[in-house]
């Protein structure tokens, strides 16, 4: 089932947490009671962290991780979605989508951005290809690029260790 923040069941068609009850689901976290006791609750359902979304057939599709949502002033941004437009500019090899944190909408999008070799780009070209594809509030505000994103051992790419460079001037007043 699908269940909203509340972790009460979420309306159709709207995107929620994808929670999974039966025998075959795992028991807890060894010697993790806190974790185990945010994961599953008294009914036994697992919160498995995965946001989603149900079709009219019952086939779920998954848009993100609960942990990687952004929420600017008060609207979801799934990375996701903003990282597969990145990766539709011919220049962009890898991407990488986080919030920053902002003073007065919550959080900001952010992208880290490799691009191919013997490619060019800008943030300003890459933050306005994604502002021409996506709604007004997920377009990244800040954009940069960098020589490649940390990885870990299965080269996926590890978002909590990207470090994010100060906002070039007047960098922080783009819309």
């Amino acid at each position: 089932r699908l269940v909203d923040l509340r972790r009460q069941e979420s309306a159709p068609g709207e995107v929620g947490e994808i929670a999974i009850r039966g025998h075959n689901v795992m028991k807890g976290y060894w010697n993790r009671p806190e974790a185990t006791a945010e994961a599953i609750d008294a009914d036994g359902w697992f919160y498995s962290g995965d946001l989603a979304r149900v079709d009219e057939n019952g086939c779920y599709f998954i848009v993100d991780r609960k942990k990687e949502l952004i929420i600017r002033g008060g609207y979801n941004v799934y990375p996701r979605e903003v990282e597969e437009v990145l990766y539709e500019h011919p220049a962009v090899l890898e991407a990488a989508v986080i919030g920053v944190p902002h003073a007065a909408l919550g959080e900001e999008v952010a992208a880290a951005v490799t691009l191919r070799p013997g490619r060019t780009a800008t943030p300003d070209e890459l933050r306005d290809w994604v502002k021409q594809r996506v709604a007004a509030y997920k377009y990244p505000r800040h954009v940069w690029l960098t020589d490649g994103l940390p990885k870990g051992a299965t080269g996926k790419i590890l978002k909590r260790e990207i470090t994010v460079p100060a906002p070039s001037a007047g960098q922080e007043a783009r819309s």
